[in-house]
């Protein structure tokens, strides 16, 4: 098959995050399978119009805001030439459906919906607009379009919206588990591993610490990841807490393997990829019970779930620290559970998915 995905970045834009490495493990694998995948995206500061990422064909056009009117232009000049179209929503879609005309099934790809996002980058009025009316009038144009998500969270707010014919495909895994669980600190030790933007709230990590440390004041926290926040968050000068700013791959999954937990806050993910890397490296979650993450934490199994403020993940971090039980329990899951998790079965189910939805078309 020739398939062409619409995706407002690409997995070499500084940008990227969860969604565009889903979609990139997944596209190189079609593409090792024999299948020809192009990728349309916005271009960024020093990037190439077009290259060649493992064997995925990548044009970049425009910017995050114009490679929606360049997407359609680029349909236009290549209308044809492909077998089905994946339009995958990041906020705002690519109205594929409204310009593929040329009858070349369409399927929508969405991790999570925006939602709380739009207070948090967005301004008056445009956030407010965003999420009481821009948001759902755009979904609206897809409710009778074949759908890909990832998790039962996504799911359910899509069938809230109207949609009706979703499936849920598996993520996947860039690591391989470790073979037996980790030497640990010896102090308690807690890591945060994300971006540091509002979204991401790792300033509900820093917050939640503090409580930790007046109960527990050997406690340690790494803070790993860089963004927007980091100089606030580090201006702030902590007691306990270390910023390690951008790490490589194999520094972020030694750190993960020797803390004790992975705290995750946020407002909401489609999955939450950093989830199942720590359970992979023998650490489980203690993260908010908010949409994605309740999917990806398996509450009292492999990681656990509390309100989404940080004196309840605080409360909650005490409670793992204080019970070995508990520890036990989790520390006994947390990697057959990362084992669980690869992109060669995500792939399988993908494609599977995408040819029984295209028939339906």
């Amino acid at each position: 098959m020739k398939i062409l995905i619409f995706n407002w970045r690409d997995t070499k834009n500084p940008a990227a995050g969860g969604a565009e490495v889903f979609t990139h493990e997944i596209a190189e694998r079609l593409v090792a399978k024999g299948h020809n995948v192009s990728m349309f995206t916005a271009g960024f500061k020093g990037c190439k119009p077009s290259e060649v990422i493992n064997g995925v064909e990548v044009f970049r056009r425009g910017n995050r805001y114009t490679v929606y009117l360049k997407a359609k232009g680029f349909y236009k000049k290549h209308s044809g030439e492909f077998d089905i179209v994946v339009d995958e929503i990041n906020t705002r879609p690519f109205m594929a459906p409204k310009f593929v005309k040329d009858g070349t099934p369409v399927v929508a790809l969405i991790h999570q919906l925006a939602r709380e996002f739009w207070f948090l980058e967005m301004k008056y009025p445009i956030s407010w607009l965003g999420y009481h009316v821009f948001e759902d009038m755009w979904l609206k144009n897809y409710v009778d379009v074949p759908t890909l998500t990832v998790s039962n969270s996504t799911k359910q707010d899509l069938v809230d919206l109207g949609f009706k014919d979703i499936s849920i495909i598996p993520e996947g895994l860039n690591i391989t588990p470790l073979d037996s669980m980790p030497e640990k600190e010896q102090d308690p030790t807690f890591v945060f591993v994300g971006r540091m933007g509002h979204a991401k709230r790792p300033d509900h990590v820093v917050k939640a610490f503090s409580y930790i440390r007046e109960n527990n004041p050997d406690a340690k926290l790494w803070m790993v990841g860089d963004g927007a926040m980091k100089d606030q968050l580090e201006a702030m000068n902590p007691d306990g807490v270390t910023f390690f700013g951008y790490v490589n791959q194999q520094k972020k999954h030694e750190l993960m393997s020797r803390a004790h937990a992975i705290l995750v806050p946020g407002v909401r993910e489609g999955w939450g990829l950093v989830v199942t890397e720590a359970n992979a490296m023998g650490t489980p979650a203690i993260g908010y019970d908010i949409h994605g993450l309740r999917d990806s934490i398996r509450d009292g199994e492999t990681g656990l779930l509390c309100d989404p403020n940080p004196k309840a993940m605080a409360e909650t971090a005490l409670i793992f620290l204080k019970d070995d039980n508990l520890q036990e329990v989790l520390y006994d899951n947390v990697l057959d559970s990362a084992r669980e998790f690869d992109w060669d079965t995500s792939t399988e189910v993908f494609f599977k998915s995408l040819v029984n939805l295209t028939f339906k078309q």
